[in-house]
C-alpha cells in the first residue's frame, strides 16, 4: 500500500485531515506502520467489517472496533453493504461522521434504523433498482443495525438481543403473530411465495436464537476475576459494580425475551418445530440460574460493601484497628452466599480488599515526597511507613484468623473452610509490604547511624575517635542525600530503577558499617576498664543490634566477657584480703554497720558488672558469659553470708546493750553538788546503732532492742531535753554569785527533791519521758529567771559601757561634754530604773538580800564609770603622746593687721578647751543615779580621789604646754618675713627712686643715685626668690599631736610680695609709655629725654613676666 498509491485513501485522508486537524506527516507515519496497513486493507478487502474507526490518542490510530477509552473526537466510518470497496465505488459504499468519544455506535445504529432502513424499504427510493438489490441492500443494513445495537449495549455493559430482519414492519405490522397468518396477506401474491417467505422467516428466527444462545452465553461466561487474570488491579468497587451489572443486564435481558417480538420467535419457532427451540430453553435455564445467583451475590456483598465505603471515609490511622470488621464481613459472605463461597470467588474479592488497602497505602505515603523525608523528617517519615507496614500485616493476621474460625466451623459442619493458598490472595500484598520493609529498613538505618552526628567519644583518644566516626557519617550522610533525590516513585515495588538505587544503598550502608565497626574495635582496645569499654559499647547501642556489626564485634566482646572475669575476681580477692581487718571500715560509724556497709559496696560492685554485663548480654552469648553470671552469684552469696556473721553478732551485742541501758538512772550526782546524764555515751552509741539498723527493713532484733528501737524517738527526745536541763541546772551553780544566793536558794532546794526523782528513774520505767519534759520545763524557766537577772545587772554596767567613752574618739567625748545620757533622767536613769524594778519582781527577794544585790550593783556600775573616765583620759593622753602619729588637734597661722597669729590661739585656747573637755568627763560620773540605798553622794567624788585618774589628768596638761612652746618657735621662724607688711612701701619707693637702694639706719645722708635697669632687675629678682621660697613652704606642720595649717599665712605673705612686684613693674611700664609718646613726636629713639632704654625695659618686663597692656601693644605695632 506504501509502495503503490491507494486512491481509496483519499477520500478518508481528506475526511481524517480535516476533521481532525492533523498534518499530512502525521498521516504518513500513520500508513508507515503495518499493522495500521493490514487494518485498513481488511476493512476496504472483506465484508466481515461493517465499520471503521479513527481517532487520536494522543497518535493517529486505526481500529475495526469502537475504542472504548476515548474521551475526544472519534471519525466513524460506515459501509453501506457487503460488496468489496474499491476505487470506483467507495464514494457510493461509505458513510463518513464524527462523533465524540462514546458517541459513535450509538450514532451508527440512529443512521441505520431512521434513516437508511426506512429509506431502503420506500419502493420509491428503491423502484429503479436491479430485482434483488434493494433486498440484499436492506438485508445488509439491517444486520449492521443490530451490530450496531449490539455493541452499543456492550458498550453500556448491557446484552442486547437483536431481532430477525424479517420481522419488519413490512412484513409483520404488529408485535403479535396471529394464528395462521404468519405474514401480512398479500392478496395479490401467490402460495409459493407465501411458502418462500415464511421459510426465510423460519431460517431468521433460527439464526436469531442462535445468535442470542451466543450473546447469552458469551455474557454469562464472563467473570469478575478476568481483570485479576488479565494482569489488572481492580479494587472491590469493580466486584461490586460487577454484580450489580450483572444482576440488572440480566434483568434486561429477561425483559428482551419476554418482549413481543421475541414471544413472535418464540411462536415461529413452536410452530415450525424447530431443532433450536430446545436451544431456546436452555437460554431460559440458564438465565434463570444466573439471575439466582446474581440476586443471592448481590444481596450477600451489600455488608462487605457497606463496611468498604466506611472505611473508605477513615483516616489512614484508623485502618489498622478496622481490617478485623472488613474481614468478619468477608467471612459472613462466604458463610451465608450460596453461589460465592467458591475459592475462586472469594481470593478475588480478597485480591482486591488487598489492592485497595495498597491504593490507601500509596495516597497516604505520597511517593513523591517520601523519600525527602530521609533528610527532613525521617523520624515522622518512618513512622508513616511503619503505620503502613502494620496496617497491612494485621490485613494478613485478620485473614488468617478469619481462616482459623472457618477450619474450627468446618469441624463442627457448619462451614466450609478457606483450603486455597494464601499466597493467592497476598500476592501483590506480598511484594508491596516487602517493598516497603525495604523503605522502613532504610529509614532505621538512617535513623540509627544519624545518631552518629552527637557522638563524642571521652578519654585520652576521644578526640581522634570522635573525628574518625564523623568521617564516616558525614559519607553516610552524603549517601542519604544521594538517594533522597531520586525522582522515581519509591512506592511502586515494581520501578527497577528504584530497586537498584535500594541495592546500591544498601551496599553502601554495609560499607559505613564496616568502618563503624573498625572504629569501633579500635576504641574499644584502648579501654583499660571494663566499665569504659562498656559505656562505650552503651554509647553506640543504637547500631549493635545489627548482624554485620555483631559479627564484626564478636572478638572485643569476648575480650570484654573476660574483663569482667578478672573485675569478679579482683572483687573477690579484695573481700577475702580486708575481711578480718574490720578496723579498717570506717571509724565514723558503728564497726558493725561499716562491715554491712563494706559488704554492700562489695556487692553493688559486683552487680554493677553484672549490670554492665546484662546490657551487652544480647550482643554475644557464648561459655564466658555463663561463667559470668555464674561468678557474679557465687561473690553476692558470699558476700550475703559474710553480711549474715555480721548482722547476727551486731544484733546480739545491740540487744545485750539495750539491756542494760534500760536499768541504768536517768541522771546521777557528780562532784560540787553537779549532776550528769547516766550512761550518755553508751546512750548515743546504741541510738546510732538503731538509727543504722533501722535502714535495713530486713532486720529483725531482739526483745529488748525492739522495745528500745520502738520509743526511741521519745527516749532520743528525752535524752536531748535531759542534757539540756542537766547543762541549765549546772550553770545556774558554777555560774553563781555570793550574793545571788540568798536570792535563789528557795527555788534550788525545790529544784533538788524534783532531781531526786529523776535520780531514782530507770530508762526502763514507765513514764519517763512526761516526768522528763515536767521537769525539763521548770529547770529551764529557772534557769530563764536567773540569766536574765544577770543579763539585767551586765545591762545596767553596759549602759555605761554602750554610752560612754569605751571608743576613743572625739565623737564620744563631746558626747560626754554636750549630753545628759547619764542622768536620772536621760536615758540611763529611766534604764536602770526599769530594770531594778524587773530583776526585783523576776526574784522576788526580801529587802536585806536585795540591799546587798544592790550594792554589788553599785560597784559594778561604778567600776564601769571609773573605766569610762579612765578611757576618755587615756584617749587624750595616749592622742598627745610624743609616740603618736595621729592628729589630735589643728590650729591655723594666718597673717593680720597685728601680724602672725595662731587660730585658736596654742596658748590659752587649747588650754582652756581640755580644761573643759576633762571637767565634763568627770562631771558624766555624777550624772547617774546611785543603786545602792545605803551608800550617798553621786560617783564622781569617789572618782576624783583615783591616784590613777589624776595622774592622767597632769600628763595631759604637761603635753599641751610642751607643744604650745614649739608652735611659738614656728612663729618666731615665720616672722622673719615681717618686713614685708610692716615696712611702708610708698616710701621705700620715693627712697629707691632717689638713691637706687634703701639706706641703712645709720645712713643719715647719702648722695642721690636714680635707679638703671639693673637696679629695677635686682629688686624684682629678689622679690621672685622670696616669691619661690614661700611657694615650696609646707602646707601643714606636725608638732607632735597638734598639727600646724600654714597654707593661710602662706597665701597671704605671697599676695604682699606680689604687690611690692607690681609696684616696680608698674614704674617701669609708666616710663615705657613715656618714651613711646616722645618717639612719637619726634620720630627718633635718640631724642628721647628717657633714661632707660624701650628695647631693655621691654625685656626686662617680659623676663618678670608682665603682659604689656593694650593701648602699649598698639604702640610698639606702629
Amino acid at each position: 500500500m506504501e509502495g503503490s498509491r491507494d486512491e481509496r485513501l483519499d477520500l478518508i485522508l481528506r475526511f481524517t485531515l480535516s476533521s481532525l486537524g492533523l498534518k499530512l506527516e502525521v498521516w504518513r507515519d500513520f500508513l508507515s506502520e503495518e499493522e495500521n496497513q493490514v487494518t485498513l486493507s481488511s476493512f476496504f478487502s472483506t465484508a466481515d467489517y461493517t465499520n471503521l474507526f479513527l481517532c487520536r490518542d494522543p497518535r493517529l490510530r486505526v481500529s475495526l472496533t469502537f475504542p472504548t477509552q476515548t474521551p475526544s473526537k472519534v471519525l466513524c466510518i460506515s459501509r453501506t453493504s457487503c460488496a468489496v470497496i474499491t476505487s470506483e465505488n467507495i464514494r457510493d459504499m461509505l458513510i463518513m461522521q464524527e462523533v465524540q468519544g462514546g458517541g459513535a455506535v450509538s450514532c451508527i445504529s440512529a443512521v441505520c434504523q431512521e434513516i437508511t432502513c426506512p429509506l431502503l424499504s420506500n419502493l420509491e427510493t428503491s423502484g429503479g433498482w436491479a430485482p434483488g438489490v434493494a433486498e440484499e441492500a436492506l438485508r445488509f443494513m439491517e444486520l449492521q443495525k443490530n451490530e450496531a445495537l449490539v455493541m452499543e449495549a456492550q458498550i453500556d455493559g448491557r446484552t442486547f438481543l437483536p431481532h430477525p430482519h424479517a420481522l419488519h414492519d413490512n412484513h409483520l405490522h404488529g408485535d403479535v403473530v396471529h394464528d395462521g397468518d404468519l405474514h401480512d396477506n398479500n392478496l395479490h401474491a401467490d402460495v409459493d411465495e407465501r411458502k418462500l417467505s415464511d421459510l426465510k422467516l423460519l431460517h431468521a428466527c433460527d439464526w436469531t436464537i442462535i445468535e442470542w444462545a451466543e450473546l447469552v452465553a458469551e455474557f454469562l461466561q464472563q467473570d469478575s476475576s478476568q481483570a485479576v487474570l488479565d494482569g489488572l488491579k481492580p479494587l472491590p468497587s469493580e466486584e461490586f459494580n460487577f454484580w450489580r451489572n450483572r444482576l440488572k443486564n440480566m434483568l434486561l435481558i429477561q425483559q428482551q425475551l419476554s418482549s413481543s417480538r421475541a414471544q413472535q420467535v418464540v411462536s415461529i419457532v413452536q410452530r415450525a418445530d424447530s431443532v433450536y427451540l430446545s436451544t431456546l430453553r436452555d437460554i431460559h435455564t440458564d438465565l434463570q440460574q444466573g439471575l439466582k445467583e446474581a440476586q443471592d451475590v448481590t444481596e450477600n456483598l451489600d455488608g462487605v460493601q457497606q463496611k468498604l465505603e466506611e472505611l473508605q471515609l477513615m483516616e489512614f490511622q484508623q485502618l489498622e484497628a478496622n481490617t478485623a470488621v472488613v474481614m468478619e464481613e468477608v467471612q459472613l459472605l462466604w458463610i451465608r452466599s450460596e453461589f460465592y463461597c467458591k475459592p475462586c470467588r472469594v481470593v478475588v474479592l480478597l485480591q482486591e480488599l488487598c489492592n485497595l488497602f495498597i491504593q490507601r497505602s500509596r495516597e497516604f505515603l505520597q511517593g513523591g515526597e517520601l523519600l525527602h523525608g530521609l533528610l527532613k523528617g525521617p523520624a515522622a517519615a518512618l513512622q508513616a511507613v511503619s503505620l503502613v507496614v502494620r496496617t497491612l500485616q494485621s490485613l494478613r493476621e485478620t485473614f488468617s484468623q478469619s481462616r482459623r474460625r472457618l477450619q474450627d466451623m468446618k469441624q463442627e459442619g457448619a462451614a466450609q473452610s478457606w483450603d486455597f493458598p494464601s499466597h493467592l490472595v497476598f500476592l501483590h500484598l506480598d511484594t508491596f509490604l516487602l517493598h516497603l520493609q525495604n523503605i522502613q529498613e532504610v529509614y532505621r538505618v538512617s535513623l540509627q547511624l544519624g545518631q552518629l552526628e552527637d557522638v563524642v567519644v571521652s578519654g585520652a583518644g576521644g578526640r581522634k575517635w570522635t573525628e574518625e566516626v564523623q568521617e564516616v557519617y558525614q559519607d553516610f550522610l552524603h549517601h542519604v542525600t544521594s538517594l533522597s533525590e531520586c525522582t522515581c516513585d519509591p512506592i511502586d515495588p515494581m520501578h527497577q530503577g528504584f530497586r537498584l538505587l535500594l541495592d546500591k544503598f544498601q551496599l553502601q550502608v554495609v560499607q559505613v558499617e564496616r568502618r563503624l565497626v573498625s572504629v569501633l574495635c579500635r576504641a574499644l582496645q584502648d579501654c583499660s576498664e571494663p566499665c569504659s569499654a562498656a559505656k562505650l559499647l552503651q554509647m553506640f547501642s543504637f547500631m549493635l543490634h545489627r548482624p554485620l556489626i555483631q559479627e564484626q564485634l564478636r572478638p572485643q566482646l569476648l575480650h570484654l566477657l573476660q574483663k569482667f572475669l578478672l573485675e569478679l575476681d579482683l572483687t573477690e580477692q579484695l573481700f577475702y584480703n580486708q575481711r578480718e581487718e574490720a578496723h579498717t571500715f570506717s571509724c565514723y560509724t558503728p564497726l558493725p554497720a561499716a562491715a554491712l556497709c563494706w559488704s554492700r559496696q562489695l556487692r553493688l560492685r559486683a552487680g554493677h558488672m553484672l549490670d554492665l554485663y546484662t546490657t551487652l548480654q544480647h550482643l554475644y552469648r557464648s561459655s564466658e558469659c555463663e561463667q559470668v553470671e555464674q561468678r557474679v552469684q557465687q561473690l553476692q552469696v558470699l558476700l550475703q553470708d559474710f553480711r549474715a556473721r555480721w548482722l547476727l553478732d551486731w544484733i546480739n551485742d545491740l540487744d545485750s546493750d539495750c539491756g542494760v541501758l534500760l536499768q541504768q538512772q536517768l541522771i546521777q550526782q557528780l562532784q560540787q553538788g553537779m549532776l550528769g546524764v547516766t550512761c550518755s555515751h553508751t546512750l548515743e552509741a546504741v541510738l546510732r546503732q538503731l538509727r543504722c539498723l533501722s535502714r535495713d527493713p530486713d532486720v529483725e532484733l531482739r526483745p529488748l532492742a525492739a522495745h528500745l528501737f520502738s520509743c526511741r524517738d521519745d527516749i532520743t527526745e528525752s535524752y536531748l531535753s535531759l542534757g539540756h536541763m542537766v547543762s541549765c541546772y549546772n550553770q545556774v551553780l558554777q555560774d553563781g554569785l555570793q550574793v545571788e544566793q540568798p536570792l535563789i536558794q528557795d527555788q534550788l532546794r525545790d529544784l533538788d527533791q524534783n532531781m531526786a526523782k529523776l535520780q531514782s528513774s530507770t530508762w526502763g520505767s514507765g513514764g519517763v519521758h512526761q516526768l522528763v519534759q515536767q521537769l525539763s520545763q521548770r529547770v529551764l524557766m529557772f534557769h530563764s529567771t536567773v540569766c536574765k537577772a544577770r543579763a539585767n545587772m551586765d545591762a545596767m554596767t553596759g549602759i555605761i559601757q554602750r554610752e560612754g567613752v569605751m571608743k576613743q574618739g572625739w565623737a564620744e567625748l563631746r558626747l560626754l561634754h554636750s549630753g545628759n545620757f547619764l542622768s536620772e533622767d536621760g536615758a540611763a536613769g529611766r534604764g536602770y530604773r526599769c530594770i531594778s524594778e524587773e530583776v526585783c519582781t523576776l526574784l522576788n527577794t526580801p529587802p536585806p538580800a536585795w540591799s546587798s544585790y544592790l550594792d554589788h550593783i553599785d560597784n559594778k556600775v561604778q567600776e564601769a564609770l571609773f573605766l569610762m573616765l579612765h578611757t576618755a583620759l587615756t584617749f587624750l593622753s595616749d592622742s598627745m603622746s610624743p609616740q603618736s602619729c595621729s592628729v589630735l588637734l589643728t590650729v591655723s597661722l594666718q597673717l593680720q593687721e597685728t601680724g602672725s597669729v595662731f587660730e585658736p590661739s596654742v596658748g590659752g585656747g587649747l588650754s582652756d578647751l581640755l580644761q573643759n573637755v576633762i571637767s565634763d568627763v568627770y562631771s558624766a560620773a555624777s550624772l547617774p543615779p546611785r543603786i545602792s540605798v545605803g551608800r550617798h553622794g553621786n560617783y564622781q567624788v569617789c572618782l576624783q580621789q583615783e591616784p590613777c585618774l589624776s595622774a592622767l589628768e597632769q600628763e595631759v596638761m604637761h603635753r599641751l604646754l610642751k607643744v604650745g612652746e614649739e608652735a611659738e618657735l614656728l612663729q618666731v621662724r615665720m616672722d622673719r618675713y615681717s618686713f614685708l607688711w610692716q615696712s611702708d612701701r610708698q616710701a621705700v619707693m620715693q627712697e629707691f627712686l632717689t638713691y637706687s637702694r634703701q639706706l641703712g639706719p645709720e645712713e643719715m645722708e647719702a648722695p642721690e643715685a636714680p635707679p638703671t635697669l639693673k637696679d629695677f632687675q635686682r629688686e624684682l629678682q629678689a622679690l621672685s626668690s622670696l616669691q619661690g621660697e614661700l611657694s615650696h613652704l609646707e602646707e601643714q606642720v606636725l608638732l607632735g599631736w597638734l598639727q600646724v595649717e600654714l597654707r593661710p599665712f602662706r597665701d597671704s605673705l605671697l599676695s604682699i610680695i606680689q604687690e611690692w612686684s607690681d609696684m616696680y613693674t608698674l614704674h617701669l611700664l609708666s616710663s615705657v609709655s613715656t618714651s613711646l609718646q616722645q618717639m612719637t613726636q619726634h620720630a627718633d629713639e635718640d631724642s628721647s629725654s628717657s633714661c632707660f632704654p624701650v628695647t631693655e625695659t621691654l625685656l626686662l618686663l617680659e623676663a618678670s613676666g608682665v603682659q604689656l597692656p593694650e593701648h602699649l601693644s598698639a604702640q610698639l605695632q606702629c
